[in-house]
């Protein structure tokens, strides 16, 4: 007869969890994040307190914010380590639906164990139950269900023997990769049953690398074979599938240039002669160009986002064709693309020998060398130390003082669109950007999970006033736990990127700067005075120069680092970019919305969905 352990739904929960591995030897989670209350206080606390050495509780201050410091931990790690999640009933939960959407939108993997209402039903409604007045068997956490890739309601404690085993090969899985929502009944946490001691065993979790189907690999190989302009588009896969010297050995073999989406780059080192550099809305004009001619665009590990096609207007080619390479057969297919669909690293390798010698007739001769001449100067010092700084400027001082184990991140606002442009990253994962759901309040939340990855890295986050006030709560947990990051605050008094999006179509300024809202007392939030009250060490620069200078300090500070600066609203880098589908009014009284509604329609007419 097998041997039975004899513990808790939640007890059991968590001695499984913490006997999982990754092909490195490692807890593939690596950490639970939580927040307790009713719904989980007894049942999941009690569990993780036994088990702290093997399984870490971390207490967040916010339920959405912990959970994106779980996020960028495993983007920073290439998915190969994850983190659960846990909260009580009702807003606890609702509060983390927004982080599950940002993993699944990014194909991260994230554990979400939220607490829920008493499977038996005999206290109904429980404090915090959200009820269906049409299907009792509904609460808060069904919400979960179109943002998780896999989701559980455990009402029997012996159903966790089938659906924990569901939910890691999901955590796993290169192709179906996302968010995992087990919702827990509060009294099956506590309810004790008789586990097969096998159940916890320590399990090894390798990286599936599928191969490329024999038929697609030669339709691929013919397609580069044929093409006169072919381009390469790196998305964020090439991370993942630990691709980035493939991508670069076929590139060099085969004479086909590289643009890089956000998630993609620094794929390529951003001086290696054949990146291109961003692509697309925030893309340059050296990768817009060359795509804008290519006749055949291969993607490796991305999913084609509007930002990276220009809604689908950028690949102008009449006569171009779409390829994909790419794990997910949702993503390969995509636009009527022709798919191979392969791990990223497997994939490059089998395609560049099938191709062998082969080498494209391409040219991006001048291209790079016209584009850095163009933006270079942007990011320069200023002469004039009067004069607000601009978004560019700032991404220049701070990327004069980043070193070779710098990070560089963000998310929401301004700052990717200038960064993806300007950027210099210089070796893989050294610029880490949330642009699949572009959630605001990710970044310092985002921040801590960077360094509790890689805590030898130095982590220079880049943060707006607006996305600032959103979630800075996380800034306290960081003072507390002692994990040092800098944050650069460029306070523009307002929403500056939204602002300006609704200016260029057509619209006045209205309720995005601060100075346009409805307000009776004019803003004068003191950030670093903010900061300094959570425990973080800060300061307000009013130059350049002093922002160098405050950012040259931050090796010999322990804990977060905030520098503060004042920015112009305005500029943007002027260079670059494509056409980005925003809906425009078709009929307006003012005439610049007509104007914009004009551009819009000529936009349109450029596009090619297929």
């Amino acid at each position: 007869m097998s041997k039975t352990l004899r513990l808790t739904a939640a007890q059991a929960m968590v001695k499984y969890i913490a006997a999982q591995r990754n092909e490195q030897g490692e807890t593939l989670i690596a950490g639970c994040w939580a927040i307790f209350g009713h719904g989980n206080v007894a049942g999941l606390g009690e569990a993780l307190y036994q088990v702290q050495e093997d399984l870490p509780t971390y207490r967040g201050h916010n339920e959405q914010t912990m959970a994106h410091t779980a996020i960028a931990y495993a983007k920073q790690l290439g998915r190969k380590r994850s983190m659960m999640v846990t909260s009580s009933i009702g807003p606890g939960a609702t509060n983390m639906v927004t982080a599950a959407a940002l993993a699944h939108a990014n194909r991260l993997p994230v554990l979400f164990v939220p607490g829920d209402v008493f499977a038996n039903r005999g206290p109904d409604p429980v404090l915090q139950q959200i009820e269906d007045f049409g299907d009792g068997t509904v609460s808060a956490n069904d919400a979960f269900k179109p943002v998780s890739r896999y989701f559980d309601r455990i009402t029997r404690a012996e159903q966790l023997l089938t659906a924990l085993p569901r939910a890691f090969r999901v955590l796993t899985d290169p192709a179906e990769c996302g968010p995992v929502t087990l919702a827990f009944c509060q009294d099956v946490q506590a309810e004790a049953y008789d586990y097969p001691e096998a159940f916890f065993e320590p399990k090894v979790w390798r990286q599936r690398r599928v191969r490329p189907d024999v038929n697609e690999l030669i339709d691929m190989v013919d397609a580069i074979r044929t093409a006169k302009r072919p381009v390469i588009v790196a998305g964020g896969g090439v991370h993942y599938s630990d691709a980035t010297s493939e991508l670069a050995a076929f590139a060099e073999t085969h004479n086909i240039p590289i643009a890089e989406t956000q998630a993609g780059k620094s794929a390529l080192p951003w001086d290696h002669p054949l990146n291109l550099g961003p692509i697309g809305v925030t893309g340059g004009e050296a990768a817009n160009s060359v795509c804008a001619e290519a006749d055949l665009v291969i993607g490796v590990g991305t999913r084609f986002q509007d930002f990276t096609t220009g809604s689908w207007s950028l690949f102008a080619n009449p006569n171009r064709k779409i390829a994909c390479l790419n794990v997910a057969a949702y993503d390969a297919m995509k636009h009527g693309a022709m798919p191979l669909l392969a791990d990223a690293r497997v994939g490059l390798g089998e395609l560049s020998s099938a191709l062998g010698d082969h080498t494209s007739p391409a040219s991006i001769d001048g291209l790079k060398k016209d584009w850095f001449a163009k933006v270079d100067p942007l990011t320069a010092a200023p002469s004039d130390s009067n004069a607000l700084a601009t978004d560019m400027q700032v991404i220049g001082a701070v990327q004069r003082s980043a070193g070779d184990h710098s990070v560089v991140m963000c998310a929401a606002g301004t700052m990717p669109g200038e960064l993806h442009k300007l950027w210099k990253a210089n070796r893989p994962m050294s610029y880490h950007m949330e642009y699949g759901f572009s959630c605001m309040g990710y970044e310092i939340a985002g921040a801590m999970g960077i360094k509790m990855a890689e805590p030898e890295r130095d982590v220079l986050c880049f943060t707006g006033d607006g996305t600032y006030m959103m979630a800075n709560s996380e800034m306290a947990t960081a003072t507390m736990m002692g994990i040092s990051f800098t944050v650069i605050v460029t306070d523009n008094r307002g929403f500056g990127c939204i602002n300006r999006l609704q200016m260029g179509t057509g619209g006045a300024e209205f309720n995005n700067l601060l100075k346009d809202a409805v307000h009776e007392t004019p803003s004068a939030i003191d950030f670093a005075a903010h900061a300094a009250s959570m425990g973080a060490t800060s300061v307000k620069v009013s130059s350049i120069s002093e922002l160098e200078e405050a950012l040259a300090k931050r090796g010999d500070i322990t804990g977060p680092y905030v520098i503060v600066i004042d920015t112009d609203p305005y500029p943007s880098t002027p260079h670059g970019g494509s056409w980005w589908e925003v809906g425009v009014p078709e009929v307006s009284v003012r005439s610049e919305v007509n104007d914009a509604w004009e551009t819009y329609r000529q936009g349109k007419a450029t596009q090619k969905t297929v």
